[in-house]
């Protein structure tokens, strides 16, 4: 077989490994709905025609653009809070030990429960949304950033040391690029619970967003358009997702040649 037969080959077969189990979930809605009469259970083609109707339209811009927005923003946000205080704190033993029963504390609290207290401390805007988003966010990348500066190789901090590379040289050098694995790990499940939490907020006292809509959906017994909503975020969940691997793969790229190094690949 020629090379381009072969590549063809190898794409197809990852072309159906890729589609088979979202083809048959599809397939299983399909004839849960058809053997069905429930008016809360839709058939996915009713479902994508209103799909095109609802979210082909300035909605988009309404409700799906504001949501991605405060998603990113309170992101962004606890990936910096989270790195910064999780390097303070894994590079400091005292401060480690010090800190740590608060730590623990906080993360026990489930986010949502902070909701109404942050709708009095912050109102009901922009601004309380994205904070129950921080406050979620903020503590797998903070307590992975700990971790994995803790496991910062000695050998490799001695030779730092011997060649006084100290400050900004060897936080970067060193400290975050030996940490950057269980920081991009970590990154990686606060995006999981940033569209959870994104939805969440967008429930309590909101007049749009995705969260929003697909609970006014909801409540006038737009079952479709409910659907659709749903479909919506998981089609976002998704996007975010690949975009994320691609940034991963990009600065894990020593981390992945180094691994493929010792296993002699």
């Amino acid at each position: 077989m020629s090379r381009g037969g072969g590549a063809a080959a190898r794409l197809g077969r990852r072309a159906l490994r890729v589609c088979a189990l979202p083809a048959g979930l599809v397939a299983l809605w399909w004839a849960a709905a058809a053997s069905s009469r429930s008016y809360y259970l839709p058939a996915p083609d009713a479902v994508a025609v209103t799909f095109a109707e609802v979210w082909f339209s300035e909605r988009i811009l309404a409700d799906a653009l504001p949501s991605v927005v405060r998603l990113l923003a309170g992101f962004a946000l606890a990936a910096v809070l989270g790195v910064a205080l999780g390097t303070a704190i894994g590079s400091s033993p005292r401060l480690r030990a010090f800190t740590e029963p608060v730590l623990e504390f906080w993360r026990a609290v489930p986010p949502p429960v902070l909701v109404p207290l942050l709708i009095l401390l912050a109102g009901i805007d922009d601004a309380m949304k994205v904070l129950v988003i921080v406050s979620g966010c903020v503590w797998p990348i903070l307590l992975n950033t700990v971790e994995g500066v803790r496991a910062v190789d000695p050998v490799l901090a001695d030779t730092c040391r011997s060649y006084r590379i100290s400050g900004f040289t060897r936080l970067r050098t060193l400290v975050l690029r030996s940490a950057s694995p269980q920081i991009m790990a970590g990154l990686r499940q606060a995006l999981s619970i940033a569209i959870i939490l994104m939805v969440i907020s967008e429930m309590f006292a909101s007049s749009s967003g995705l969260g929003f809509t697909i609970v006014q959906f909801q409540r006038g017994f737009a079952i479709p358009e409910m659907w659709s909503g749903i479909v919506l975020l998981g089609l976002l969940g998704l996007a975010l997702s690949l975009a994320f691997q691609r940034v991963e793969r990009s600065v894990l790229d020593w981390y992945h040649g180094l691994r493929a190094a010792t296993r002699g690949e």
